[in-house]
């Protein structure tokens, strides 16, 4: 996707879009839909960070699809130029009305939470994953994220674009383009999805994470359904109704937690780890020792457990597997570059430096045996299955 961070073009407007819920009564519908519900919307969506430093005021839609009394959920979507460097940014929203005026939370923030808890308008899976506290961004130096490419696991498709913004060469590098394969795009993981626009679909996991598909052909239309890892959400393609450009067929991958869009990189997503490169667009992805650079094949090899890593030999070859936490104990024979390993717990041994740093900790697998953590990417510096 070649798109960028400045939103130009277009006369600021409120498109209203209302799709009623089905079997809610219309009474409630006109209760809860009135102006005042769209221009509070669209105040809070244009005010926000990137938008309110856009030297344009981007045309919205707002899509109110749920109503009942005083509540109203939807979308909010910023329109964007159908050209290179424009790009649509959009949120789910919540909102209840009060005698000071209506209160609305943005999916990711701590409000959407509260109010999503107390909602009518909530199925029980989507309050699952709705009602999650806000993780320390970043998850606190923990990058586990238990997703797959979003793309059929045993599948090998192009990654051809590295980390990049959700509009092109801004910061975060939140985004990769991927495609080939049978052109399917699946769920990263389980989670509640909801159609931003047509192409675009979102989909609000556990811990605090959402993922974002752009571009598809044949989306799916969802308004909260609750989909596994590996649902499918549509096809790569080139669909840019909400704005953007795009050039060959691919989706357009993008990562947010808490609101926003995060880096990419060092999170682990299909047991590979996204690194920057110099610029937009370039770096790539490890797997073990193996690199796969934009333009490279990458393998899904489905979600790494949360108690789980891959090693990485730091060069390629076998891992030594102990009898104890350190090199002082005998061999029990080896483990290959980029095996998945299962940990039961960790303790202090041994120093080693490994590609990502030095450090005295090891990890006892479920088979009884040690290995340096040094050797091995779990996506946290530390402990990820507690103390031994």
């Amino acid at each position: 996707m070649r798109n960028g961070r400045r939103l130009a073009g277009g006369v600021a407007a409120a498109l209203l879009m209302v799709t009623s819920l089905i079997g809610a009564a219309p009474s409630a519908a006109s209760a809860a839909v009135t102006p005042t519900l769209t221009a509070a919307v669209t105040a809070k969506l244009l005010g926000t960070a990137e938008l309110s430093a856009a030297d344009v005021q981007p045309e919205t839609r707002i899509t109110v699809s749920r109503t009942s009394g005083r509540w109203a959920f939807g979308t909010a979507v910023a329109l964007a130029p159908r050209q290179e460097d424009a790009h649509p940014t959009g949120s789910i929203f919540i909102a209840r009305s009060e005698p000071a005026g209506w209160r609305i939370a943005f999916d990711g923030e701590a409000a959407f939470g509260a109010l999503a808890a107390e909602s009518p308008l909530m199925t029980s899976q989507e309050k699952g994953v709705l009602t999650t506290t806000p993780t320390p961004m970043y998850a606190g130096g923990d990058y586990r994220t238990g997703m797959a490419l979003p793309f059929g696991v045993g599948q090998t498709w192009t990654l051809t674009s590295g980390p990049h913004g959700w509009g092109g060469t801004e910061s975060p590098y939140s985004s990769v383009d991927l495609a080939g394969g049978d052109q399917v795009v699946r769920a990263a993981r389980a989670g509640a999805a909801y159609t931003m626009c047509q192409g675009w679909i979102r989909v609000i996991h556990d811990r605090g994470y959402s993922t974002d598909y752009y571009h598809l052909w044949n989306s799916i239309s969802v308004n909260g359904a609750s989909v596994g890892q590996g649902a499918v959400l549509g096809n790569t393609g080139t669909d840019v109704t909400c704005g953007g450009a795009a050039y060959g067929r691919h989706v357009h991958f993008g990562l947010r937690q808490n609101s926003a869009y995060v880096p990419i990189a060092g999170h682990d997503i299909g047991k590979w780890v996204l690194a920057n490169g110099a610029a937009a667009y370039q770096g790539g992805a490890r797997h073990g020792s193996a690199w796969a650079g934009a333009g490279g094949g990458l393998y899904n090899y489905g979600a790494l457990g949360f108690n789980q890593g891959v090693v990485d030999a730091n060069g390629g070859g076998v891992l030594t597997r102990r009898a104890g936490p350190g090199t002082g104990y005998g061999s029990l024979g080896s483990v290959a570059d980029g095996a998945t390993v299962t940990i039961s717990c960790s303790a202090n041994g041994t120093s080693h430096t490994g590609r990502y740093g030095t450090t005295a900790l090891w990890n006892r697998l479920s088979d009884g045996s040690w290995v340096s953590d040094a050797y091995l990417s779990t996506g946290v510096n530390g402990p990820i299955n507690g103390w031994c």
